[in-house]
């Protein structure tokens, strides 16, 4: 009996470990490989369409008025921009202050009723008199050329969406999840990078992208528009890319806290999100997109069980010294994610801060799955505040 169960328990960790290494390692990997031999199809820089930038906004008048400000700044030419402000029924004086805005570009769009960010893009869509819509978030700030950047893939017929890249920041140098944030959204970046240069994207930056205002379809509130919009495109027949010119920069997530209930949110989403078309993970159909979705996004939100099976077999494997240490590996690990939950230990050496947002993106991960096993919905869209 003894001899099965350790048996069991050496098919377990092998699998499990082998999974979280294709996860992280060798997907990245097999992508950069057939990056390499891939060549993208190259943007046309004077193609200037007309576009819309939708800006979803629930109680912002501390920033609506910058952010404004910062958009008609933007170097477009003024008589192809205009910029809505989607109010998500706001109760503060964003809807004033945008009202009192003397340009005749910027207009107000108020929801009716509160039913979150997805719901406030769907209204926006519909008013919108842009060849290609932009999305953005009241609290992003973008690269002067960003939209041009952003605009000239369009070019090409065959583009239905593109997503710019998100530069996060550090400010004060305090968050004990910052430093795990950049060095996850760089990876993340890089993963889009080759994904655009073999074929396409499987999901946008929610801040900053784009989408053809053909290529648009109304998205169901409960469902996360910047992972569903493009691959409703896909379905249609269209390539989604990610320009990595197009930069939008946001501050990090100021605690732990913070990150886990924005990684809820977007995970359950996303997972609703990917559950409203079944279709994409049918590789019969679909082929590298299916591989795709299911390599970067369904495995990726499965790692906290692997990571328990993970830990739960090798603690039964004491028999090794290889065993053992790994076994000591992963409990330093999480050892030294605790700490930093309880002890600000990023501030002394800011690479310890990594294992705790590793931590905190596979629990909420978890947390995620389970929420969606029970039927929870996230609808009404929050703007993560210090």
């Amino acid at each position: 009996m003894f001899n099965l169960l350790q048996t069991a328990a050496v098919v377990l960790l092998w699998f499990s470990l082998g999974t979280l290494v294709y996860v992280y390692v060798g997907y990245p990997l097999l992508l950069a490989v057939i990056g390499f031999f891939s060549v993208r199809p190259k943007a046309a820089p004077g193609y200037l369409p007309n576009i819309s930038m939708l800006i979803a906004a629930y109680n912002e008048d501390a920033g609506i008025r910058k952010k404004i400000e910062d958009t008609l700044s933007l170097d477009y030419p003024a008589d192809k921009m205009e910029i809505l402000v989607l109010s998500d029924y706001s109760t503060d004086r964003t809807d004033e202050i945008v009202k009192g805005v003397a340009d005749s570009r910027v207009r107000l769009l108020r929801a009716p009723i509160r039913k979150g960010k997805t719901n406030v893009q769907n209204l926006g869509a519909e008013i919108a008199q842009g060849e290609v819509l932009i999305f953005s978030d009241a609290t992003t700030v973008y690269h002067p050329l960003a939209l041009q950047y952003l605009a000239c893939n369009y070019a090409d017929p065959k583009v239905g969406a593109v997503s710019g890249r998100y530069q996060y920041f550090d400010t004060e140098g305090k968050s004990p999840t910052g430093l795990g944030m950049i060095a996850f959204w760089n990876y993340e970046n890089f993963i889009k990078m080759m994904q655009s240069r073999i074929r396409t994207i499987s999901g946008c930056c929610g801040c900053i992208y784009s989408v053809r205002r053909a290529a648009y379809t109304p998205l169901h509130p409960d469902v996360i528009s910047d992972l569903v919009q493009p691959l409703w495109a896909i379905q249609k027949g269209y390539r989604v890319v990610f320009e990595d010119r197009a930069l939008a920069y946001e501050e990090t997530t100021k605690s732990s806290r913070e990150e886990f209930s924005m990684r809820v949110r977007v995970v359950t989403r996303g997972v609703r999100g990917i559950l409203s078309v079944p279709d994409l993970l049918n590789p019969t159909k679909y082929g590298w997109v299916s591989f795709q979705l299911i390599s970067h996004k369904v495995l990726r939100w499965l790692v906290p069980f692997f990571l328990l099976l993970l830990f739960a077999s090798n603690a039964v494997l004491g028999n090794h010294q290889w065993y053992r240490t790994l076994f000591a590996l992963q409990a330093a690990f999480y050892g030294f994610a605790l700490l930093t939950l309880l002890i600000p230990l990023h501030r002394i050496w800011k690479p310890l801060g990594i294992p705790l947002y590793f931590c905190t993106l596979n629990a909420a991960a978890l947390r995620s799955i389970l929420e969606v096993m029970r039927g929870r919905k996230y609808v009404v869209w929050e703007t993560v505040r210090s």
